[in-house]
């Protein structure tokens, strides 16, 4: 059975990486979203959020039901409810609609976070579980990567309508291949977990939650905007924008295994984590210092920035499920991603104001200085 755990990590991250799909699309289509519904900058920010926002309310719930009920109902389930919600969505000419219904995709398809991350965790031994889960991790990214590369020729064709049943069946297609394939991990692999505290009575948790979540806010700061930005300020067209998104996403996905395997073998996860967070703090203050410079100068920085934004979360995760105990891991992840998803909702908006208050450059500016207050929460933590 150990060779089933390959298959196991291939279903989790495949699912995640639908879902991360419909996260990472919607900024993709902001610009053809913004142009067919007359949105402003603000009201895009609240579309480019709804998904983050159905998901703040779900991801806790789903984290105890995978807890209670397993990962493959829990997965199949909130995927498939997802898929609906996309179709309802893609058909929608309101923008009341629109966003409702992208609220509830996000809602169901926020299931696969805790599910994929708990399956996972099962099945691999701690001296491999960070490239394990790097690996899962990977899903975001890779997720948004196909995303940016396949969506601008669709939505070219099709509309926004035509890249919304996209990705809806991907959704559909990963909840039938999760219902099929996932099994619980056996029990000899599980662990000794009876005296682990519950996660939201542990101050490591909260620590963690609250960090990640600062950090969070400066990575969708970068990602959410990346498109309009390059399109709307830089002049780049809608698929050079997405190329370069796309490149962002691959880059992190690489760092997310990197990140994985480097915390395997110094044995931490936190320590790996705060050195990746002042990185990418750095990578941002210098973004913003070349925000109105040539392509040639700006564009290698707002890569690494974008590429470093995405490469500590592997650890977090992987962190806050160990700390749980594989017994509580839905719980605790559920609870760390809803934090992750707070901030992913009111990043958004938030960042898209202080832009139109002040300017790119500043904005990105101060986006610099969350990485470093969410490291400092999370470094008391023990390694």
């Amino acid at each position: 059975m150990s060779g089933y755990r390959w298959t196991i990590l291939a279903l989790g991250t495949v699912a995640q990486a639908s879902y991360s799909a419909v996260f990472l699309g919607i900024p993709v289509l902001a610009p053809e979203l913004r142009e067919e519904y007359g949105l402003t900058l603000t009201e895009i920010g609240v579309v480019i959020a709804a998904v983050s926002i159905g998901s703040m309310f779900t991801l806790l719930p789903w984290g105890l039901l995978t807890d209670r009920l397993g990962e493959r109902k829990v997965l199949g389930t909130g995927l498939a409810a997802s898929s609906v919600a996309l179709v309802i969505a893609a058909f929608s000419s309101s923008y009341g609609v629109l966003v409702a219904m992208l609220v509830l995709a996000g809602a169901a398809g926020a299931s696969v976070n805790a599910a994929s991350g708990r399956a996972v965790m099962g099945w691999f031994a701690p001296s491999q579980r960070g490239f394990a889960l790097g690996i899962r991790q990977t899903a975001l990214p890779l997720g948004g990567a196909a995303a940016a590369l396949c969506l601008p020729p669709i939505a070219a064709v099709g509309g926004t309508q035509a890249g919304l049943l996209v990705l809806a069946g991907a959704c559909l297609a990963t909840a039938l291949a999760g219902a099929i394939g996932l099994r619980e991990a056996p029990p000899e692999e599980a662990g000794e977990v009876g005296d682990f505290v519950h996660p939201l009575r542990d101050g490591r948790m909260w620590r963690i939650a609250v960090g990640s979540g600062l950090i969070v806010v400066a990575q969708i700061s970068i990602l959410a905007f990346t498109v309009l930005f390059l399109h709307g300020v830089r002049g780049l067209s809608t698929a050079a924008a997405a190329g370069i998104f796309a490149l962002m996403q691959l880059a992190g996905a690489a760092l997310r295994i990197i990140a994985g395997r480097w915390s395997d073998r110094v044995g931490a996860r936190i320590v790996p984590l705060l050195k990746l967070a002042f990185s990418f703090s750095v990578a941002i203050v210098v973004s913003a210092a070349l925000t109105t410079a040539p392509l040639a100068l700006f564009l290698p920085a707002f890569i690494a920035a974008g590429a470093l934004s995405q490469s500590w979360n592997g650890l977090s995760f992987t962190a806050a499920a160990e700390i749980a105990g594989r017994s509580r891991a839905g719980a605790a992840l559920g609870f760390q991603q809803t934090a992750l998803s707070v901030a992913s909702a009111f990043a958004p908006p938030l960042f898209a104001i202080l832009v139109e208050s002040t300017s790119w450059g500043l904005a990105f500016g101060l986006a610099a200085a969350l990485p470093l207050l969410g490291a400092g929460l999370m470094r008391r933590i023990p390694a």
